[in-house]
């Protein structure tokens, strides 16, 4: 592998990981603001991040 490959690689994992923090503390401010909607909120939020997730490993194979 090059170096810019490896690069890209880990900026594809790092913007995963930060696009999956940001959907879970936000959902979790949700239910913090309305507990009633806790179920429909962590079934957004899961796959919110499934789709992130997906996209983050598509394009390691990609690259």
């Amino acid at each position: 592998m090059e170096i810019p490959t490896i690069v890209g690689a880990g900026l594809i994992v790092i913007g995963a990981a930060y696009g999956i923090g940001k959907i879970g503390g936000s959902a979790m401010d949700a239910i913090a603001r309305q507990p009633e909607a806790s179920g429909k909120i962590q079934t957004a939020m899961l796959i919110a991040a499934a789709l992130i997730e997906g996209i983050g490993f598509a394009a390691l194979f990609a690259s």
